[in-house]
């Protein structure tokens, strides 16, 4: 039988990833809530990734098993919206847990393992998308009228296409 802890030091079972777990959780809640796109696609999948993984990395204080973590709504808006340099702020912030993963006496914070895994398959997976081309089409300053051609696609990584699909959730949720 397994200990109750979630600390990872009794019996030695391993750590639980409470956070990890919970940021997951509140993003499929919010794509589920969204019905942008049909749950269990990959693009479902790119919008929970990304989503999960902004959430996990702007928990900075274990708040997310608590009922503080919605009040976080507005950063998420910022991080995951068009022009954030979001790619550089996931980078900077895993670099970040990293170095207190290896502060840890266990060197192990399965939550980072997670986060770790989330972010590797968002980058090395690509999905054929609409070609937007340079211009954001859904901006107030590009003329209503601007064609976009949707059966011109592109291979883009899935965090690209996950990004608009987490902010437009987070709109929606």
């Amino acid at each position: 039988m397994h200990p109750e802890g979630t600390d990872g030091t009794g019996g030695g079972a391993p750590a639980i990833p409470m956070a990890w777990f919970c940021a997951e959780y509140v993003a499929d809640e919010m794509l589920r809530t969204g019905a942008l796109v049909e749950g269990g696609s990959l693009e479902y999948r790119a919008g929970r990734e990304t989503l999960a993984l902004t959430i996990y990395l702007c928990d900075t204080s274990d708040e997310l098993a608590g009922v503080r973590a919605m009040s976080r709504i507005e950063e998420w808006l910022t991080l995951t919206s068009y022009g954030h340099p979001w790619s550089d702020w996931v980078r900077e912030r895993m670099a970040a847990r990293e170095e207190c993963e290896r502060d840890l006496d266990g060197g192990y914070d399965p939550d980072l393992a997670f986060a770790r895994q989330s972010w590797r398959w968002l980058r090395a997976t690509e999905l054929l998308a609409t070609d937007l081309g340079d211009e954001e089409p859904w901006h107030p300053a590009v003329p209503l009228d601007a064609h976009v051609d949707e059966y011109e696609q592109i291979w883009t990584p899935a965090w690209q296409l996950g990004l608009p699909l987490s902010h437009l959730a987070i709109h929606l949720f």
